[in-house]
Formats: C-alpha cells, structure tokens, sequence
C-alpha cells in the first residue's frame, strides 16, 4: 500500500468510524512505525486525511458564591491551598511543588518554578493570603529546624552520605543484585517498564573507578 492508501485508512477511521482524534492519531503512529521500522519505506506526507475531531468542552466554572461556600467548608492546609488556586491560577502541582524560597512576601509573588511546558513565571500573592502563607512559612520552618536538631537516624548512624528514605528503594534493588538475582527480576519488583532504568544499579555494584587499580597504589609497595 502506498500513502494514497494510507490517506484513505486513516479518514475511514474519522468518516466512517467516527473514532476520536487520539484514536486516530494511533492509528497513524502504528502505520508510521510498520513502514519506517518493519518496511524500511519512508511515506511521503500524508496532506489529504479527513482529521477527526477534537471535542471542544467547555471548562467548568464555579460562581463567586460557589467558591465562597467550599472555601467556607474546609480548613487548614486544604484551604491554604485551593485559595492558592483560585487566588493565583496556579495548577495543584504547582502549587504543592512550591518551596520557602518561591514566596516573596515583601514583593508579594510568587515564583511557579518548572510550569508546564518546563517554563518559569512569577504570579502575585493575593493580599488576603499574605498572613496565611507567612503562618505556614514560619511552620514549615519550625518543623526543619526540629528535624535538624533531632537528626535523623541516618545522621544518628554516623552516615555522611546524602542518604533519604528512596535511599532503601536503590538499596533495595542494589542488594538483590549483589545476591545474584536477576535484572529483570528486579526490574519486576521495581516497576520499571524500561530494563535500561534498572541498569542503573549495576553501575553501582562496580567497583570505584570502574575496578582500575591506580598506579599510585601499584607502586606503594616499594615505599612500604
């Protein structure tokens, strides 16, 4: 089958099957990989397919009364937070995803760092919120300077290195290595859909600077 073909198949799929944009669009990447990965055949552009269309929903808004009573009906920092959203017209990611140095209260910003299309942007802080998040700053703040003079218990161990708890997730894969499981064992339990992430562990399990000997070592036997 040729592009003219291809063109035909992939209308079919809007016209007569009435399928929906993603699903078309599958169906376009699937032809695609069988000619240029299976056939080795390169298709010209396919310029005539009848494109299924995307459904224009409109979004879902609340009235100024609306938003006022679920404000009304939760507290702490489940409110803090959908203030936030409808203070600012942050996303929830973004807005859980902040940290102390993102808040700039005498500017009263707020920096949304990594947003999407991996962009920065700088929103204001509401003046209704300013006491709030300086409440929230200042728990947040006591809470870390608590952990720092508890210490954690690998500090408390004599442990250095910049260990956290997904530290036991690598040991965890780490030691089934060293036990002689296998790769793709461990990729199960780990849940990676790519052996190329569990890969990773192997390279831990190699010795310092890939097993070399320095020659600083090999001739300390001569001054010994």
């Amino acid at each position: 089958m040729g592009a003219v073909d291809v063109e035909q198949f992939l209308t079919s799929l809007a016209v007569d099957r009435h399928v929906s944009a993603s699903t078309q669009n599958q169906g376009l990447a699937a032809v695609l990989f069988l000619y240029r990965e299976v056939l080795a055949v390169e298709l010209p552009w396919l310029t005539d397919v009848v494109r299924a269309k995307r459904p224009q929903r409109l979004p879902v808004v609340l009235t100024r009364a609306e938003v006022k009573s679920v404000l009304e009906r939760i507290s702490g920092i489940e409110w803090l937070i959908v203030s936030l959203l409808y203070g600012t017209g942050m996303r929830l990611g973004e807005c859980v995803a902040l940290r102390a140095k993102d808040i700039d209260l005498p500017r009263q910003e707020i920096l949304i760092r990594d947003a999407k299309g991996q962009k920065d942007r700088v929103t204001m802080l509401p003046d209704a919120l300013v006491s709030h998040m300086k409440a929230q700053l200042t728990q947040a703040r006591a809470l870390f300077d608590k952990d720092r003079q508890e210490e954690l218990a690998i500090r408390a161990a004599g442990i250095e290195k910049p260990a956290s708890t997904h530290t036991f997730r690598h040991c965890f894969a780490t030691h089934l290595l060293e036990n002689g499981y296998d790769i793709r064992t461990v990729q199960e339990l780990l849940g990676h859909s790519d052996v190329k992430t569990t890969m990773i562990y192997t390279h831990v399990l190699n010795k310092g600077g890939r097993g070399v000997r320095s020659p600083l070592d090999a001739g300390r036997g001569s001054r010994d």
